[in-house]
């Protein structure tokens, strides 16, 4: 209260119910609490050193079924090879959503020096060259991002389908990963009764503060209704409460698997 009152001798007695509500709201700052570990160190797996990498391809709409073969005929032989220390988990075009869009999401066993291995013997494969150059024709634009999982997730397996896909993308404020990551790893246990739930993500690379969660349904109804039952137990209802305002923007993308793709 001594510094309320010489702020009121300072700023004359018009001033006092400004300063008055300065004062209190100084009560209310959040204070930092000093963190000696990175956030992906305390949200991410530590079993395992896996690097995720997310390709999102926007193709030209007469293009799409020539880049859907031309990625059947290449990618698969990638994944395949043990020379390449890495995985498709899977791949799709966007149903609902951005139209004429593919999304590949590859896993790196290894982490950031698997990645760079893959990526220079890569530029040694004849045939993969020929894929990316040919691939770059029918292309309007393309993104990625490199990942880490959410230890509290399930590891993408191959799954038999038919299944659609979806993938929710939420950018999230600056500073709320460690907060979305405590309210997940509740939330999950949740969403695990229809074992719907196929993979959690968080951006190292690109867009940051970008989380993707990947859901897999037989089809919309069955989405529908099991995204409605999740509201008939406990804890679901105070999750959302809590985590919508951790968010800046969110968006949602319906993918139907490719003929190749792992996850049917």
């Amino acid at each position: 209260f001594y510094r309320l009152a010489v702020l009121v001798l300072v700023t004359g007695r018009f001033s006092f119910l400004a300063a008055a509500a300065d004062w209190f709201k100084s009560l209310f700052v959040r204070k930092v609490i000093p963190r000696k570990d990175a956030h992906s160190h305390l949200l991410a797996k530590k079993e395992d050193n896996n690097l995720y990498k997310i390709q999102f391809h926007n193709v030209k709409p007469e293009c799409l079924d020539a880049y859907n073969q031309l990625c059947e005929d290449v990618l698969p032989s990638i994944h395949t090879d043990p020379e390449y220390p890495c995985e498709l988990v899977g791949t799709w075009n966007t149903w609902y959503g951005e139209q004429d869009q593919a999304v590949h999401l590859w896993r790196y066993r290894g982490g950031y020096p698997a990645l760079t291995e893959v990526m220079n013997k890569l530029r040694q494969n004849k045939k993969f060259m020929e894929y990316r150059n040919e691939r770059g024709k029918m292309l309007l634009s393309r993104r990625n991002q490199l990942l880490l999982e959410f230890s509290f997730w399930n590891e993408p397996v191959p799954r038999p389908g038919p299944n659609i896909y979806e993938l929710r993308s939420y950018q999230l404020r600056p500073g709320t990963m460690i907060e979305w990551g405590n309210y997940w790893a509740r939330a999950i246990e949740i969403r695990q009764q229809n074992q719907e739930a196929v993979g959690g993500f968080f951006s190292q690379i690109g867009s940051l503060y970008t989380v993707h969660h990947l859901w897999a349904y037989k089809d919309l109804q069955s989405r529908e209704d099991t995204r409605n039952a999740a509201w008939q137990r406990d804890g679901w209802d105070e999750v959302v409460y809590y985590t919508v305002p951790l968010i800046q923007h969110m968006e949602s993308r319906i993918m139907i698997p490719m003929k190749t793709s792992p996850l049917k």
